[in-house]
């Protein structure tokens, strides 16, 4: 399994927080410096230029992935404040969290990291995750599709193609 971090930042509801379940479950390392972010390792930003693709494979085999837990209001003055290296966006999905089922791109951490493993084909990896929440499987099950076209493109270039298709056609 791909090592996965989450800065936390302590802003969300520890109740709802998947973040803290995922590393209670011991399914994360929780950091709460972001200095202590791995540097090499994928950085989930949603307003990352490039896309995550099938070609960060060995990136997230090698260093993991790292997603930030902290209110959306905030998150982008921490991606300006602190120039993280691999940084990537995920393409259009829905959430399925009970705090913003159905709305795209409003990804709960667990969804992400599920999203990101399953993307660069760690599906295996990404099925394991469903089980830190009972709703956790409705995301791939919604997102099914999507998650296998994203899963064969060969760069984010084509992600983006495989999104714009989709948006398109909906």
């Amino acid at each position: 399994m791909p090592k996965l971090f989450i800065y936390h930042a302590n802003q969300c509801n520890p109740k709802k927080c998947t973040s803290l379940k995922m590393a209670k479950m011991n399914k994360a390392i929780l950091l709460k410096n972001p200095y202590k972010v791995p540097k090499n390792s994928i950085i989930l930003n949603p307003f990352a230029e490039k896309a995550i693709s099938p070609e960060d494979r060995k990136i997230v085999e090698k260093f993991g992935i790292t997603a930030l837990d902290c209110s959306w209001k905030e998150a982008e003055l921490i991606f300006k404040k602190f120039k993280f290296k691999n940084q990537r966006a995920l393409p259009y999905l829905i959430a399925c969290n009970p705090v913003n089922y159905g709305k795209p791109c409003m990804l709960s951490t667990l969804e992400a990291f599920i999203a990101a493993l399953y993307i660069t084909n760690f599906k295996e990896e990404a099925l394991n995750l469903t089980g830190c929440f009972k709703w956790a499987e409705t995301f791939i099950n919604v997102n099914y599709e999507l998650l296998e076209r994203y899963s064969q493109a060969k760069n984010s270039t084509d992600i983006i193609k495989i999104q714009e298709e989709y948006l398109k056609n909906k």
